[in-house]
Parts: C-alpha cells; sequence; structure tokens
C-alpha cells in the first residue's frame, strides 16, 4: 500500500477513534484499515494505536505522529492541487476551536454558508472557554481572545473586540446609574473570575490614554460569560462585556449601557494555527471565512 495511503488510514483512525468507522467514511473495508496500520506500525517500528474493545486511541508516539501525518497528508494534497487550484474543491476534516459565546451565537449560525460554499469540508467545532492545547487536542485552529502567551504558534490577527459597561434597569433604579469611575466605590458589580486561573477581574477603563483599574464590590462570583450575563439581567451588578454577546439585550431595553466613556480597553481577538511552513487549502480557506464574519458580526 502506497505509504500517503498508509497516512490518511492511520490520520482517520485517530480522528473516528474506531476501526470500523474509519473504514466506514473511506469506504473500505475494515480489514483493509486493519491491515494499513499493521503495515504502517512494521514501517515506523512503533506501536501507534492503543486498542480495546471499546475504543482506539494514540499512543504518545502516535500523537506525535499524527501531527506528522496531518502535514504530510495536506502537503500531498496542495501538490496535487497546485495546477488546478481554480477549479479543485479543497476538502478534508478541519478542527476547529472557538470561545463559547462566540461559538453559539456567531460561527455555529453561520456555519450553513462555509458548508454551502465548500460541500467537501467537514467541521469539527470545539466551542470552549478553555484554552486548548492544539498538539495535545490535535486541533487545526483556534480563536482566541485576548493577550496571548508566547505559544509558537502562527498567529493572525482578526482586530480588537470591543467592550462595554452594561447594567440592568432594575439595578439602576436601585443604586442609581454610575457616569465616571469615580462614582464606582457606591456600586456593586458581578465578578468574574478566569477560567483558566481563578483570578477575579478588575473592573477596567481608559482614562487618558492610560488602563486604570479597581476592584469593586461583589456578592456574586461566576466563572463563565453565560452566568455573567445571567447575573447581570437579575440585578446583581455591573458588568463590563463585549458588545456583541448583550447587542440582543440592549435592543430589548434589558440591560443598558453606562460609562460610554469609560470603556475597558478592547481585547484582541486572534486565529492561532500549529507552526508549520504551509497551511493545507481547507484551513486557508475557513480561517479567511472565519474572519470576514468575525469583523462583519463583531467589529462593525
Amino acid at each position: 500500500m502506497d505509504r500517503i495511503d498508509l497516512f490518511r488510514i492511520f490520520a482517520r483512525v485517530v480522528e473516528c477513534s474506531s476501526f470500523t468507522r474509519a473504514a466506514d467514511t473511506l469506504g473500505v473495508p475494515r480489514s483493509s484499515v486493519s491491515a494499513g496500520i499493521q503495515e504502517l506500525e512494521a514501517r515506523v517500528g512503533a506501536r501507534l494505536l492503543h486498542r480495546t474493545t471499546r475504543k482506539v486511541s494514540p499512543t504518545q508516539d502516535g500523537i506525535a505522529f499524527y501531527e506528522l501525518c496531518q502535514r504530510l497528508i495536506a502537503d500531498v494534497e496542495d501538490a496535487e492541487n497546485l495546477f488546478r487550484q481554480t477549479e479543485a474543491q479543497p476538502s478534508g476534516r478541519l478542527r476547529v476551536d472557538v470561545p463559547g459565546r462566540i461559538g453559539r451565537l456567531i460561527v455555529a449560525p453561520a456555519l450553513p454558508d462555509f458548508l454551502d460554499r465548500y460541500p467537501q469540508i467537514d467541521i469539527d467545532l470545539g466551542v470552549t472557554d478553555r484554552a486548548v492545547n492544539l498538539v495535545e487536542d490535535r486541533v487545526d485552529c483556534v480563536l482566541r481572545v485576548g493577550p496571548l502567551s508566547d505559544s509558537g504558534l502562527i498567529s493572525r490577527p482578526i482586530g480588537r473586540l470591543p467592550l462595554i459597561n452594561v447594567a440592568s434597569p432594575a439595578y439602576l433604579k436601585q443604586h442609581g446609574t454610575p457616569s465616571t469611575p469615580d462614582d464606582l466605590g457606591g456600586h456593586w458589580a458581578v465578578n468574574y473570575a478566569s477560567p483558566s486561573n481563578g483570578r477575579i477581574e478588575d473592573w477596567e477603563w481608559i482614562e487618558h490614554h492610560t488602563l486604570r483599574t479597581m476592584a469593586l464590590r461583589g456578592r456574586v462570583t461566576v466563572n463563565s460569560a453565560e452566568a455573567y450575563i445571567a447575573c447581570c439581567l437579575a440585578g446583581l451588578g455591573l458588568i463590563q462585556i463585549p458588545a456583541y454577546d448583550v447587542r440582543a439585550h440592549l435592543e430589548d431595553g434589558d440591560l443598558v449601557e453606562v460609562m460610554p466613556d469609560h470603556r475597558a480597553e478592547p481585547m484582541p481577538m486572534t486565529l492561532l494555527y500549529p507552526h508549520r511552513q504551509h497551511l493545507s487549502r481547507r484551513l486557508q480557506v475557513f480561517a479567511d471565512w472565519l474572519e470576514a464574519l468575525l469583523k462583519r458580526q463583531l467589529l462593525d
């Protein structure tokens, strides 16, 4: 069997966690998949898969080899399509991870448009607020909101996400409406604890081009955007939130923006890819589509 075919079989088994499902998606007998994996392990001289009666999973060597296979398969596909890109449709499976609210409110509703444009691409969409590891979690690209640590990944800046200060009408009726940060000492906030480190975020605003912060008192602390907004709607305090997140609540009058001249610094949005010399065409077209979508929905 050709080596690239062996790589494709191995990659599909890892993706499906099953010899049978991999065979079904490839349109070949299960025996061919099993024989291909045996041949590949014999060629590389390492056990690549853990096999149980219920599940197939990659070994540590298999995880590293899977990443290499993904790059090699993408390079082969790019080479095959090099001189026929105008008529060739990009194909294959993409694993993408985006923050929870952006995934549910922005990306998922727009996915039919992408899948209609590229009928040969399948998407595994991860929607989570945790920082996934692209290599360990076998993800092709992630969208990060906020400052980046030095990860050694390829980054593609998308733009800066505006933040606004909001409260419910019931809260403002009871506690009054703050006009400037000097008024915040008499107010409550819904505290937000970072899901990654548990640190409670300070209230922030820009004053004379300088970032200012203040710890506000709060009786409720949450660690998810959903709970953060829900507590604000319940009148439990002020919050700072991306504008897109509460657009519908503002339009319906369920929330009100306060201190519009004292907003927090916008948060950078960045697409991250594993470090590889060339991106596959399917990843390129998805990244272009996602960037256009985010700029249109979040930054306009």
